[in-house]
């Protein structure tokens, strides 16, 4: 049990740090624990606990993704417009909405590869081009989805939301696939040193395209519950989903160097960030000083990783 501790100290000190602000939230929330405000919360983390498992994909090669924001906008309009009608017009706008998804994905990751383009400035360029896509789509928020999938999506069950057993699937399928598979071990090694990987005989370019496309495939399913939880699209969401899923990863753990970290880490990064806006909201504080503080928290965790990213360096110009 201890070694297990420590070998998983980041997301344990991380899921600690959660339960603590989970029980302040309820501490202070006017409904108290209930199975309504655990369901509120839990879609809420959801939302923001899948767009930080597609930037954790390229962070774990060492790329970062600043469109992810924008592929869950755009995914999110597209899905105002097809995910809605009869069952098989909803299960064909879902698979076209996923395949936008894995689609921007891939595009990121050709222009990194191939292109020899870093990945910031790629994926900022990207960015503002799936962005623009969403506002040309969609200028102002609207659209229609069916009601009956968004209920049953975003409720609770025998008092378990629905939104907490969809991250659980997902994050056991990615685990088997990141632990238990060449491709997700290939992806560990490339992040911990790519020349070593290469050496190796392991495929990089194409294990990085995997990277870049599950990034988009999950940032695509992110823009699918942002449909079903605000029935509706909406253009404009992109900039908070890229900032906060990218210090959700640090805050749980995932080393911006690359090669470290975990999925579950990830979500818990997304859920301790959006348990503190709760909290702030819940508060007291006022409105208008709640963008400070959660800029602060953002610097702080994006500074963090830096730092992290500084030692490992250090430690590696020691060795030459």
């Amino acid at each position: 049990m201890m070694t297990w501790l420590r070998q998983n100290a980041r997301e344990t000190i991380a899921a600690l740090a959660l339960v603590i602000l989970f029980a302040g939230y309820i501490a202070i929330h006017p409904r108290g624990f209930s199975t309504y405000v655990v369901t509120i919360w839990s879609n809420q983390g959801t939302l923001l606990g899948l767009a930080a498992i597609a930037q954790f994909f390229v962070v774990l090669v060492k790329g970062i993704d600043l469109s992810v924001g924008s592929i869950i906008a755009l995914t999110n309009v597209m899905g105002s417009f097809l995910l809605h009608g009869s069952p098989t017009s909803i299960a064909l706008g879902m698979v076209v909405v996923l395949t936008v998804g894995v689609a921007c994905g891939l595009v990121n990751g050709i222009a990194v590869v191939y292109g020899g383009v870093q990945p910031i400035v790629t994926t900022l360029a990207t960015g503002g081009i799936f962005g623009g896509i969403a506002l040309l789509l969609r200028p102002t928020p609207g659209g229609s989805i069916d009601e009956t999938m968004s209920d049953a999506l975003t409720y609770a069950v025998a008092g378990i939301p629905v939104s907490a057993v969809i991250l659980v699937i997902v994050l056991v399928v990615l685990l088997v696939l990141l632990r238990r598979t060449a491709i997700g071990l290939g992806l560990y090694a490339i992040g911990s040193s790519e020349q070593s990987a290469y050496m190796t005989g392991l495929r990089v370019n194409r294990l990085k395209l995997v990277a870049y496309g599950s990034s988009g495939f999950v940032a695509a399913l992110a823009g699918t519950y942002v449909s079903m939880v605000t029935l509706t699209g909406d253009p404009n969401i992109a900039p908070s989903y890229t900032l906060n899923s990218i210090a959700a990863v640090v805050l749980g753990g995932v080393a911006l160097s690359g090669g470290v970290g975990s999925p579950i880490g990830a979500v818990i990064g997304a859920l301790i960030l959006k348990t503190i806006s709760s909290l702030m909201f819940f508060s007291g504080l006022p409105p208008l000083a709640q963008p400070f503080f959660e800029g602060l928290i953002l610097a702080t965790a994006i500074a963090l990783g830096a730092l992290g990213v500084f030692r490992v360096r250090s430690r590696l110009e020691l060795y030459r």
